[in-house]
């Protein structure tokens, strides 16, 4: 773990997103984190809190996608709070909410209602539905989102169930990350126009869009619409997971000939007496046979074996293994901040590094700053 790049005094820009201000309205999931992840950046990110318990529990003091943020608590279900909200939003560049379809503009704080005081302002949905269509008005959660999408299909074992990615495949990659994607697109627009929009953001789209490389191999025939039978979803035993005799695991991606060489030559095995990788009848074979060598050693004993090679091998790790790792801690990858290990800010920037600047945001805790620095005094009505 390397030591921490949190903001220091004197810094005058926190990232590339110095300056820009977003407005958050609290949820929970991909939300919170596309939020975090401007923060990161350098964005000026408050998040509008709901009165009383976080819907999921815990500690906001450790929740991470809520670094980097100040909080407000507003009563969206008083009369005078969706008038707070349109405040901020009024001097906003982006607002960020995850409501159901139409919940937002029952509650006042719709694209419209915000919108008509700054119509710069880039207004982003998170759902996992959509904004419309049959499921839209309806719950759900990642594992359904990407069940839908045809990812979840995909993934695990071709005797076995589907396999679940916690919820990085639907909720972070296919949500998150499209919108803030969308957000920032939008907010060039804005820029240049004067003109914000809506960003209709849907786990559901961002999920099937991630997988658009495999329509094209569906397309020339190269991949099966079956579960780990395919070059890159296990089916392939040189692109594929292996026990040691630890109970350990080690990951080989060896997909080119001369990576392949070098794996096959380092797990102590003749190429010349094993069959054609090329023909995949024959990848059954290859795979007892990796399998064989694999659990006669430990992941320690592997690791030490393909370390530095371009085998194209590696071991699985943990979270607090890689948190330890040294080429993760070279980079910085992980570091400690504000007492909690954590991953740093990502991507990084030659000029404008993002940057680590407080810790998570206790609900409410930054009420008076925020109301000064934004210029909404209605936000001190309720605080006390």
């Amino acid at each position: 773990m390397s030591p921490t790049s949190i903001h220091r005094p004197g810094r005058t820009v926190a990232g590339p997103l110095d300056g820009v201000r977003v407005v958050e309205l609290a949820g929970i999931g991909p939300g919170p984190f596309a939020a975090m992840l401007l923060a990161d950046l350098g964005a000026d990110v408050v998040r509008v809190d709901r009165p009383g318990r976080a819907p999921l529990g815990g500690d906001p003091a450790r929740d991470l996608t809520n670094r980097n943020k100040r909080s407000v608590v507003v009563d969206l279900k008083t009369s005078e709070g969706p008038a707070t909200v349109r405040a901020l939003a009024a001097r906003a560049d982006v607002l960020l909410e995850g409501y159901r379809p139409g919940v937002a503009e029952r509650l006042g704080v719709g694209p419209e209602d915000c919108m008509a005081a700054n119509p710069a302002l880039v207004y982003g949905r998170m759902t996992g539905w959509g904004q419309d269509g049959p499921l839209a008005p309806l719950a759900g959660h990642d594992i359904g989102y990407i069940a839908t999408a045809g990812a979840l299909s995909m993934i695990g074992p071709p005797d076995g169930p589907p396999v679940l990615p916690a919820n990085l495949l639907g909720d972070y990659a296919g949500g998150s990350l499209y919108l803030t994607t969308g957000v920032l697109a939008a907010l060039l627009t804005a820029r240049a126009t004067g003109h914000g929009q809506v960003v209709d953001a849907a786990i559901v789209d961002g999920t099937a869009h991630l997988t658009s490389l495999f329509w094209g191999m569906l397309a020339e025939g190269t991949w099966r619409d079956a579960r780990g039978r395919n070059l890159l979803d296990g089916g392939c035993p040189y692109y594929a997971v292996y026990g040691t005799s630890d109970g350990g695991w080690m990951a080989v991606g060896a997909l080119e000939p001369h990576f392949y060489a070098v794996f096959v030559s380092l797990l102590g095995l003749d190429a010349d007496e094993l069959p054609d990788r090329a023909d995949p009848r024959n990848w059954p074979a290859l795979r007892a046979a990796f399998t064989a060598r694999f659990r006669s050693a430990t992941r320690a004993r592997w690791t030490a074996v393909f370390e530095g090679t371009d085998a194209c091998v590696a071991p699985v790790l943990s979270l607090t293994e890689a948190a330890d790792h040294k080429h993760l801690t070279a980079r910085g990858t992980y570091t400690e901040a504000h007492g909690v290990t954590q991953p740093a800010p990502a991507p990084r920037f030659s000029g404008t590094p993002g940057t680590l600047r407080r810790p998570p945001a206790v609900p409410g805790a930054h009420t008076v700053d925020v109301a000064r620095d934004w210029d909404v005094p209605d936000l001190l009505k309720d605080h006390c």
